[in-house]
């Protein structure tokens, strides 16, 4: 239990001085705003192509795993999404709240907590989540938001639009060339490496000070019976999920087993919100998951490491 709060409450702090910073003047009206562009652009594809580059290919090979934890974020964010679409939201609304229900918040608690509870040979499991979670999930999530958000007409000038719109943007590019780097280029040096490390470390902090800000606008109430679905979907529907798939499809090992669903059973990255406020849409329902989910994961965690340990 100190483990969590050592990693959950600092996540608080960060978001407490983004909405003190922004009630008491010390960030402007656009403060929140600015704050996401930074790591929509900078913080996140230094993370993403660092991610990547780094990557060791066979410490990652784990297809049993890759596949349990994959398919939970899956079904989840497919379910959450055709939920959403037969509530009558529009594609890129349906998209984001998938995301929500979804999008573990890999880079922020995942590693931390992992090697506190499992150890240091647990991190490349995790580095596998990661990489699925701000690469694949994260990618699909874009490409539906930006489908949804094209005007209607021809099928084929539309996923034009798409493709150009996805090649710019910098979330995407970002682990793509990791990846081309990782295959044909030497191991990063020094200097670059460290340069990619500090943009990447303050990725998350710059996105949840971002989120307080904004929460520091909002002068309305959250849609809590919207936002009390996605958390449920979050910290319940996917790490059941997960385990069924883990342990009954798959019949991984117990602790690739605990591994994959603890990670899955994380709260709402800031991944949703850096992107609703990029597309400008809704990002007061997302503000909420995120808070929401990451208040009552304290509990649901402790009680899951709990029962796989």
């Amino acid at each position: 239990m100190n483990v969590l709060f050592s990693v959950v409450l600092p996540i608080f702090a960060l978001v407490a001085a983004g909405w003190a910073a922004r009630r008491y003047g010390y960030l402007g009206p656009e403060g929140a705003r600015e704050l996401n562009q930074f790591v929509v652009y900078l913080g996140m594809p230094a993370l993403l192509f660092q991610i990547m580059a780094n990557a060791s290919w066979h410490d990652l090979n784990q297809p049993g795993f890759a596949m349990a934890f994959g398919l939970g974020c899956a079904v989840t964010y497919g379910v959450t999404v055709y939920v959403r679409l037969r509530q009558g939201a529009p594609l890129a609304d349906a998209s984001l709240d998938g995301l929500n229900g979804g999008y573990a918040n890999v880079g922020f608690i995942g590693f931390p907590l992992c090697l506190a509870a499992f150890g240091p040979q647990s991190l490349p499991l995790v580095t596998i989540t990661a990489i699925l979670t701000v690469s694949v999930l994260f990618g699909i999530a874009v490409l539906l938001v930006e489908i949804g958000i094209q005007p209607k007409g021809n099928m084929k000038a539309i996923m034009g639009k798409v493709a150009i719109s996805l090649a710019k943007n910098p979330m995407l590019l970002a682990p793509v060339l990791g990846v081309l780097y990782a295959a044909f280029a030497p191991a990063l040096p020094a200097g670059p490496n460290r340069f990619l490390g500090l943009l990447a470390s303050a990725a998350s902090p710059c996105a949840l000070v971002s989120l307080g800000a904004f929460i520091g606008d909002c002068h309305g109430s959250f849609n809590w019976p919207r936002v009390s679905a996605l958390v449920a979907f979050k910290l319940v529907f996917q790490p059941l999920v997960t385990w069924i798939i883990a342990a009954f499809v798959f019949g991984l090992p117990h602790e690739l087993t605990a591994i994959a669903v603890v990670v899955s059973a994380l709260p709402t990255g800031t991944g949703p919100y850096m992107l609703a406020n990029l597309y400008k849409r809704d990002a007061g329902t997302t503000a909420g998951s995120i808070l929401t989910s990451t208040l009552l994961s304290v509990a649901t965690i402790a009680i899951l490491i709990s029962l796989f340990k």
